[in-house]
């Protein structure tokens, strides 16, 4: 889900690259000294995981874990996927550097709402604690998605159709995520609770 290089016009770059800095800036202050290993352990299995890659018709579709990242870090998760998308394209060419903010605010900006929104379920409950990682995991692609395709159409008009194909194809991701969301908090509560916000 990385917008490359020389899609996006200037203003489209130009805002995405002012949200993403005050999301990091402030995801930087959130930052605690003992969240810095959790931050650097997430950001690295958000890493990962956007490496292996999936065609899906046109488009070509990945795991991203933002749902988890998001779900653990809260606004931290600015910081953390920033520094995954920098190595990314640094080190694979996957979006590119003039697109780095856009790209950031893609996939952190999901990230941060569904951690307000979803973790109060957890530790209520087994049930609850997977309803709610699943619904971290969905939503956060969903909202990635839309976000890429408002940043596409707010670039031209005529990429509506591209993002229309683009959500589609990431419907199957979104329930995968979902899915894997559900079970990484719901192990993560069991053995590691330290890691989950609300039971700090």
């Amino acid at each position: 889900m990385h917008i490359s290089e020389g899609v996006l016009s200037g203003p489209v770059l130009a805002a995405g690259a002012v949200i993403a800095i005050a999301g990091t800036t402030i995801g930087l202050k959130k930052i605690d000294y003992d969240q810095m290993v959790h931050v650097a352990i997430l950001a690295s299995a958000f890493f990962v995981a956007s490496l292996i890659h999936v065609n899906i018709g046109p488009v070509s579709v990945h795991l991203i874990l933002n749902g988890v990242v998001g779900l653990l870090l809260g606004l931290a998760a600015f910081p953390a996927i920033l520094t995954a998308l920098v190595l990314q394209s640094l080190f694979f060419q996957y979006g590119g550097l003039t697109a780095l903010g856009v790209n950031a605010v893609i996939m952190a900006a999901p990230a941060v709402l569904v951690h307000y929104l979803f973790l109060p379920l957890l530790g209520k409950s087994p049930r609850l604690t997977f309803v709610g990682g699943f619904l971290a995991g969905f939503f956060s692609i969903a909202l990635s998605s839309l976000l890429m395709g408002i940043a596409l159409w707010f670039t031209n008009e005529d990429f509506l159709k591209t993002c229309i194909a683009i959500i589609s194809a990431h419907v199957p991701v979104m329930v995968i995520e979902g899915i894997i969301t559900g079970f990484c908090v719901s192990f993560l509560l069991k053995v590691y609770p330290e890691i989950i916000p609300q039971k700090k």
